[in-house]
């Protein structure tokens, strides 16, 4: 019979192994064409994508290999293909859909932070599914704000074009408007979600899978008192 995990952690260590391939190639590429300043920001993004290994290096946190490898991508389809390849530029859609999806994702992130709060008995919290939901939704939209503050500060200090001019309005305003209304969407999905996950006996959904994957790889941080005695 196949292993479903071993095939999993096969096609996440792939996808990982050519995501990183690519930066690479691409920082030699923009260093042998004299682009120090796209080689720099590639080198930032190649970085980027060792984060999940540094959280479980560091703090002996494991990230599932789905959610793992969905920020990988992210990363890379974000940074280097969006800002350093100018694929904002070439597709219009591309930003909203990326802002949809940081959406979805720090949706997720954000049930899980407090999911662990909520279970973890060395923290005396008992959240209703209602609130899990709403400090996932709260939490995407904080991250998407603060983002939105970063291009503004980045293309005010630096001369750069984070904020792209959109309908015909150079001051970049539509853009940043169109970018937290997709962010809201994207977490207001998840947390419609996660509230059925948690306020539901029967639960089958890939948020279940992922939180129930995030327990088992990180064990220590759900023990009991008893447990640790």
């Amino acid at each position: 019979m196949i292993d479903l995990n071993l095939s999993k952690v096969k096609v996440h260590q792939l996808i990982s192994i050519l995501t990183k391939t690519t930066l690479l190639i691409g920082i030699f590429l923009a260093v042998y064409q004299g682009r120090y300043q796209v080689a720099f920001e590639t080198s930032i993004i190649f970085c980027l994508t060792f984060f999940p290994m540094l959280l479980d290096i560091r703090f002996n946190i494991r990230i599932p290999h789905e959610f793992d490898i969905l920020a990988i991508i992210f990363i890379y389809v974000t940074l280097f293909l969006g800002e350093v390849h100018g694929y904002y530029i070439r597709f219009w859609w591309w930003d909203l859909v990326l802002h949809a999806s940081a959406g979805l994702l720090l949706g997720i992130l954000g049930f899980l932070m407090v999911y662990i709060m909520n279970e973890n008995d060395k923290i005396n919290l008992e959240l209703t599914p209602g609130f899990m939901a709403l400090f996932a939704f709260v939490f995407a939209i904080a991250f998407g704000v603060l983002w939105e503050i970063f291009e503004f500060t980045m293309d005010r200090l630096f001369g750069m074009n984070m904020q792209k001019p959109m309908f015909n309005d150079p001051s970049g305003l539509t853009d940043t408007m169109w970018d937290l209304i997709v962010d809201t969407i994207g977490a207001f999905i998840i947390s419609v979600l996660g509230y059925g996950y948690f306020s539901t006996i029967d639960r089958d959904s890939f948020l279940e899978k992922w939180i129930d994957r995030f327990i088992e790889n990180n064990p220590r941080m759900f023990r009991t008192g008893n447990e640790e005695d």
